[in-house]
């Protein structure tokens, strides 16, 4: 059996000042992380969690302390409190419906510091399979969000090769060799 993985670097420090308390919980369960001056520098040594475990006290407390109740978290969160057990005492977040690029940019739309971040991912294998490796590099900023991965940098490639598969035709390949004379 083959495992996958995202090792991913968010390469901005994070401003702890830029933050809410919600997103601070929410990225420190989604990512490694860990303390850099003012900030948190934020990594992923297997793959960015998608289903994190939180208490429910420790939610409710970060959504008191969180005053941006439009940002990505907060609506993610709170629906997804409204569905769980109201006896629950630990919720497991379902992180699928949203992604943590949303988390990022909010918190660059507030803040006084960070233009963008940017964030680069390394995908790996334990096998050696054709699927199983590559990359991709994100940037987020206040109005977008986009990335490239190494497969579209290999059809940008392509294409700037004139080998892209855009007119229907298929790759050209090599020359067929003509079969050797035989008997002359």
């Amino acid at each position: 059996m083959a495992d996958y993985f995202e090792q991913t670097v968010v390469q901005q420090t994070i401003p702890t000042a830029d933050m809410t308390p919600l997103e601070r919980l929410l990225l420190s369960r989604i990512f490694d992380c860990e303390p850099d001056g003012g900030g948190w520098y934020f990594s992923a040594e297997q793959s960015p969690s998608s289903m994190i475990l939180v208490t429910r006290a420790e939610l409710k407390n970060a959504l008191a302390s969180s005053p941006d109740i439009d940002s990505a978290a907060h609506l993610h969160v709170t629906e997804q409190l409204a569905a769980s057990d109201a006896e629950a005492t630990e919720i497991d977040l379902d992180l699928s419906g949203t992604s943590w690029e949303f988390f990022f940019q909010d918190i660059v739309k507030r803040s006084a510091t960070l233009a963008y971040v940017s964030v680069v991912a390394a995908f790996t294998c334990s096998k050696m399979r054709p699927d199983g490796f590559g990359g991709m590099a994100i940037l987020i900023t206040p109005d977008t969000i986009i990335g490239k991965s190494t497969n579209d940098l290999i059809e940008d490639f392509l294409a700037e090769a004139g080998l892209d598969e855009s007119d229907g035709a298929a790759p050209k390949g090599p020359e067929p060799t003509p079969p050797a004379d035989q008997g002359e």
